[in-house]
């Protein structure tokens, strides 16, 4: 009899947060929608007055940081709520934080900031879902829910639902499925896609070259593709500590400090090939796969999204890992002999692995992204990455224990377990 009544409980509450799912899917489908129309309107005005906009970056980076600690001080920290709600050090997230990091990521991007956008749909997800979950009693639904929020924050910004689901239920822990999300995610991804689709969100592909064959050679090659991506990935995110370790040292309130660096940021990626380096890097992951990329595009980018995040701006590190990836495999493609594009797609693959810590999320994106034709070289890469990352990941509160901890042999087989 109690089996029955637990069994009975378990599919009652996954009807309940399934029907929570859906509207907010659909609501945050609609907000993507919004999210991206303002994003590409300013960034297209950006790109024709650079010459203006560019020197103001620190005067926006002060606005934004201004803001955050007039008005939502906790918000500041980002991402690093969701990492607090999850491992049970913070009850709720603020609500304040859906508008404040869409606002601020619209003037990081006006003003010419290396950063990305998922940062900003992923926040807003989650806080949408956090603020839903208030009603529920357990706390483990009320993850569940702040997890769906964040997946239909990615599905409904990029259109990819399946890496979307996953990305919510393995990037807290690394090593780890926080299964007890799926189904709430799976509805609110995939609602928040459809519904971004209709209202005129386009979803990122790339055809890539046909019938590649890599034989023996080429999968050595492979090989040290990966590894070179891996390190990248890995570079990055070392820079990203290392640069907001540097600035947290500099004796200057937030503001000031945020004015003088986003200005210098402004002005350097002026002088870069008037703003090549600002906004999301779409125009590097273009170029990289029409093979026009340069060879130092991907270490730029780099350094500019590691300054601008550290120095207070907002938007997220998923499409600047895409250009930096991206164009560090056009620049290696002659070496390798590979077709530029696929280097590319292979580079936007692993790069974001690395830096993320993730293994599920890269993959299902090159899926829905590149198509299912070169899966097993993009499992190949995302599996390569993932190891060879370590533990370092772009997400300082990260959960590590499920990946050769310090009690874990490195070649131990990684756990999937169902949490909840």
């Amino acid at each position: 009899m109690t089996f029955v009544k637990s069994t009975v409980r378990f599919y009652r509450d996954e009807l309940v947060l399934c029907a929570l799912a859906l509207p907010l899917g659909a609501a945050m489908g609609a907000l993507c929608a919004l999210f991206g129309a303002v994003l590409r309107a300013v960034t297209e005005f950006r790109e024709g007055h650079a010459l203006w906009l560019l020197p103001l970056l620190g005067l926006a980076g002060a606005a934004i940081v201004w803001c955050y600690g007039r008005f939502g001080r906790d918000c500041a920290k980002g991402m690093g709520l969701f990492f607090e709600a999850q491992q049970g050090r913070r009850e709720e997230i603020p609500l304040l934080l859906a508008p404040l990091v869409m606002a601020s990521t619209w003037l990081t991007h006006l003003f010419g900031g290396s950063a990305g956008r998922e940062g900003a749909a992923v926040q807003m997800g989650g806080a949408l879902g956090s603020f839903l979950g208030r009603w529920l009693k357990d706390s483990q639904e009320r993850k569940a829910l702040m997890a769906a929020g964040m997946a239909a924050g990615f599905g409904g910004l990029f259109r990819t639902p399946l890496a979307a689901v996953f990305f919510g239920l393995e990037v807290f822990r690394c090593g780890r499925i926080e299964f007890s999300a799926l189904l709430p995610s799976l509805v609110s991804a995939f609602t928040a896609s459809a519904v971004s689709g209709r209202l005129g969100v386009e979803k990122a592909s790339f055809a890539l070259p046909a019938n590649v064959e890599l034989g023996l050679a080429g999968g050595g090659k492979l090989i040290v593709l990966c590894v070179i991506f891996s390190l990248i990935g890995v570079l990055f995110a070392l820079l990203l500590k290392g640069a907001r370790a540097a600035l947290e040292r500099v004796k200057l309130r937030p503001v000031l400090r945020t004015l003088i660096c986003g200005t210098a940021v402004g002005l350097l990626s002026l002088v870069c090939w008037g703003g090549r380096y600002s906004g999301l890097g779409e125009n590097l992951i273009e170029s990289s796969f029409a093979g026009q990329a340069q060879p130092w595009d991907f270490i730029l980018k780099a350094l500019f999204t590691a300054v601008t995040l550290s120095a207070g701006f907002t938007g997220g590190e998923f499409t600047p890992l895409f250009s930096i990836g991206a164009a560090a495999g056009a620049a290696l493609a002659p070496l390798v002999g590979y077709p530029a594009g696929l280097c590319a797609a292979l580079g936007y693959i692993a790069v974001f692995t690395s830096a993320t810590n993730t293994f599920f999320t890269p993959l299902f994106i090159s899926a829905e992204v590149f198509g299912a034709r070169y899966l097993p070289l993009f499992a190949v890469a995302c599996a390569m990455a993932y190891i060879l990352s370590g533990n370092i990941s772009i997400y300082p509160h990260q959960y590590r224990g499920g990946k050769f901890g310090a009690d874990e042999s490195l070649f131990k087989t990684q756990s999937l377990t169902r949490q909840g």
